[in-house]
């Protein structure tokens, strides 16, 4: 069993060409998150509205959609489509770190409490400039 994991939410500003997911999205708080987790080593994945759970090599298509805009039920959906994704696709970790407001979580959280034994949220109630600042700053 692998050591961490992180997931991490995507973002509205976006390329406007298909390029690797890692590239795709161009907002400062994703960069700082991506720079994080690539300074870690660890595996990471992102929680994208349109695609599910999306690897960071995968191209993908630039999208506007947003978790913040769908209904309760369509965001249940998503949420069973990405534990379907994550079954599917991902080994075993011991943690997993999320980097995702709460829409990105709400119907997550139950199925990766069971999934990790750890699971974290360690900007959880922070503003997004709060954010910004724990990625450029914070210690896990």
């Amino acid at each position: 069993m692998a050591d961490r994991l992180y997931l991490v939410s995507c973002v509205a500003k976006k390329g406007e060409h298909p390029a690797p997911a890692r590239d795709i999205y161009l907002s400062t708080w994703f960069v700082l998150a991506r720079n994080w987790i690539e300074r870690d080593g660890a595996p990471w994945y992102i929680l994208s509205a349109k695609y599910g759970l999306v690897h960071p090599d995968t191209v993908i298509s630039s999208y506007d959609k947003t978790l913040n805009a769908m209904g309760v039920n369509d965001r249940r959906d998503w949420a069973a489509n990405v534990e379907n994704q994550m079954d599917e696709m991902m080994s075993e970790y011991n943690e997993v770190i999320v980097f995702a407001g709460q829409r990105y979580r709400e119907y997550l959280e139950d199925y990766l409490r069971h999934r990790f034994n750890s699971m974290k949220v360690p900007m959880k109630g922070l503003r997004i400039g709060q954010q910004q600042n724990w990625l450029k700053h914070g210690t896990d």
